[in-house]
């Protein structure tokens, strides 16, 4: 078409800014995300970018609103239990497509309200289903990072250098020792394993422990729920 800038099809605005610092991010992590590096990537001057966002920080923030704005709403038609699990494992779906994302939302301080919005819908869901908002607001802190789709891992470490392959009569040795001193825990792991110890530097399915953990809250959740639990009234100074 005579007269159409190409070049201009796509004006610089917040919105672009943010899905170009989500889009760095998801391929070179975010310690790559800088107000030089996205003003490259964007073709303009890093001053640019200042008209958009005021700081590292709000890039940040704006970022982190951008991930959870993709999260899916539950079915409107579900029982609170399955709102509850459909969101939270959207919202799962979502951090596991942006792995930056979980180390952004815990480096956040301040609740936008894009952060809050999400909130409320999980809290809106328990109390849709009857819940006081005293049992609400404790099976919120129970979920904890849950609600944003991940959650500490108790077993998995981060991978070390590859050490010098034990002799076997050292393995023997260190397996005998660790059996006496940590039975509890070999326990643990020859159930994790089926018995293959080997697996054990592996780790654990994450997708599965999380589901298993969530569940096991809401189950906690509906029973205290149904036998009319409220917390001890707070103590008088």
């Amino acid at each position: 078409m005579p007269g159409f800038d190409v070049g201009a099809r796509e004006r610089l605005n917040r919105e672009r800014v943010l899905r170009a610092a989500v889009s760095l991010a998801d391929e070179a992590g975010i310690a790559a995300v800088s107000m030089r590096r996205l003003a490259q990537d964007l073709g303009v001057v890093p001053m640019a970018l200042y008209k958009h966002v005021a700081d590292k920080e709000e890039l940040l923030d704006g970022m982190v609103d951008t991930v959870i704005a993709g999260i899916a709403p539950p079915d409107p038609g579900l029982h609170w239990k399955g709102a509850v699990r459909q969101r939270v494992l959207a919202a799962r779906r979502v951090v596991l497509r942006h792995p930056w994302a979980r180390q952004a939302i815990e480096s956040r301080t301040s609740r936008t309200p894009t952060v809050l919005a999400h909130l409320d819908s999980l809290a809106g869901a328990f109390l849709a289903g009857g819940f006081s908002a005293d049992l609400t607001h404790h099976v919120m802190h129970a979920l904890g990072n849950r609600v944003w789709g991940f959650s500490p891992e108790l077993f998995n470490a981060p991978e070390p250098a590859a050490p010098r392959p034990p002799a076997p009569d050292e393995q023997e040795a260190t397996a005998r020792e660790f059996a006496r001193r940590f039975p509890h825990i070999l326990a643990i792991a020859t159930a994790a394993t089926g018995g293959d110890l080997a697996a054990v530097g592996q780790g654990c399915d994450e997708q599965f422990e999380f589901e298993f953990a969530l569940d096991l809250l809401l189950d906690g959740a509906e029973r205290l729920h149904r036998a009319g639990w409220r917390s001890a009234a707070p103590a008088v100074p």
